[in-house]
Order: C-alpha cells, then sequence, then structure tokens
C-alpha cells in the first residue's frame, strides 16, 4: 500500500503503510505524535502520544504517562482520508518513517503554506 499526500501542487506518492504523524500545538507549544498505519480499510489510527497538556489537547483517561509522553490507543474505525490544515503559527506537519522526520513541504517538494494537504491510501492502478 502507499500514502498519497495532496496538496494544492499537485498529488505525492508514498511507499510505505506505517507512519508516524508528528505536529507542534500552535497555541500550547506541546509535541503531539501518532502513528497510522495504512490498510485496506483506510488510515487506521493506531496509537496517538502528547507531551504534555494544554488547552484542548488533554490526553482520555486511558492514557498513560510513559517516558514523559501519555499514551493511548484510540478506539477509532479506519477513515478514507485525513485532512491537515495548516495554521502557520505552530511550524509544519512532519511524517516519520524509519527513524527520520520530514516535514511536508519537504516530502511533496515545494512550500505547503497554510494550503490544506489531504492523506489517503492511494488508488490502486488497474492493471
Amino acid at each position: 500500500m502507499s500514502l498519497c499526500l495532496a496538496t494544492a501542487g499537485g498529488v505525492k506518492a508514498l511507499a510505505l503503510s506505517a507512519f508516524t504523524l508528528a505536529w507542534t500545538h500552535s497555541i500550547a507549544k506541546v509535541e503531539w505524535q501518532e502513528d497510522w498505519r495504512a490498510t485496506p480499510a483506510g488510515l487506521e489510527l493506531v496509537q496517538a502520544r502528547v507531551k504534555g497538556t494544554g488547552p484542548g489537547m488533554e490526553p482520555p483517561p486511558e492514557a498513560r504517562l510513559i517516558d514523559g509522553w501519555f499514551q493511548w490507543q484510540p478506539n477509532r474505525a479506519p477513515v478514507p482520508e485525513v485532512v491537515l490544515g495548516n495554521s502557520g503559527t505552530a511550524g509544519e506537519w512532519r511524517l516519520c518513517h524509519a527513524g527520520k522526520c520530514r516535514t511536508l513541504s519537504e516530502i511533496v517538494g515545494h512550500p505547503i503554506g497554510a494550503n490544506v494537504t489531504k492523506m489517503s491510501i492511494c488508488e490502486q492502478q488497474e492493471k
């Protein structure tokens, strides 16, 4: 499976089925990470972590503090796409895989700016 990132400048396909989405909250300046998996049913959120708390960022009751991060496994059905907004006040979304994190602008090869990025499973091409 491949992950597709759709931006105002086009679509970028990435040959990966598991990745971490990371960002810094625009107001609280707290780091947040989510582990995702690309499945035939869609994008599945596997685990979430937040490095502290802040307004609108309270971890759920089942979260456990592990190595300075509140961690939990969300119980949500896979989704067809994830829409990533960009306020421009907290830096960019980062996508991490195999121990390396890159901003979405680095991945797609042009500045994202305040534009929306849509993350989804790439459509399978007919053979």
